[in-house]
C-alpha cells in the first residue's frame, strides 16, 4: 500500500529528499509523473490509468507535504521500509488503509518507474 501523510505534518520538509521515487511534494505544489522517473509522455501506469508523464498534475494537498499514490512504492526495490516513515518527527507518514498494494505490486510500479517495463 502506499504511505501517506496525514494532517499531523509540522512541513519540516524531512521526508522529500528521503524520497527514491520523489513521490513527495510540499503541499501546493504541482507535481508530474515524470519528475524523478524516467517516465516521459503518454503512459498507462500498473492500475490501468492513462496520463501524460509530463503534464502537470494538482497538488493532492495545499496545506501540508503529500504522496503521490500512484509514484510511492514504500521504498520497494530500494531500501527495506519507507524512508519517510523512518525520518518523520512527529509519525505523520502511515500506510494508506484505502491505498492496499502486494509487494509485487510496489515491485512492478517501481520497476515501470525506473527501468521502463
Amino acid at each position: 500500500m502506499a504511505i501517506i501523510i496525514t494532517d499531523d505534518c509540522i512541513n519540516c520538509g524531512a521526508c522529500e529528499p528521503e524520497c527514491p521515487n520523489n513521490a513527495i511534494y510540499e503541499g501546493a505544489d504541482d507535481w508530474r509523473y515524470s519528475d524523478g522517473t524516467k517516465l516521459r509522455g503518454n503512459i498507462i501506469l500498473p492500475s490501468g490509468k492513462h496520463a501524460n508523464a509530463d503534464e502537470v498534475q494538482k497538488p493532492i494537498s495545499d496545506d501540508y507535504y503529500y504522496i503521490v499514490p500512484d509514484k510511492c512504492t514504500e521504498c520497494v526495490g530500494f531500501h527495506e521500509e519507507p524512508q519517510c516513515a523512518a525520518v518523520c518527527p512527529v509519525d505523520c507518514c502511515i500506510p494508506d488503509e484505502n491505498c492496499k498494494e502486494t509487494q509485487e505490486q510496489l515491485m512492478q510500479k517501481h520497476d515501470f518507474m525506473h527501468n521502463g517495463e
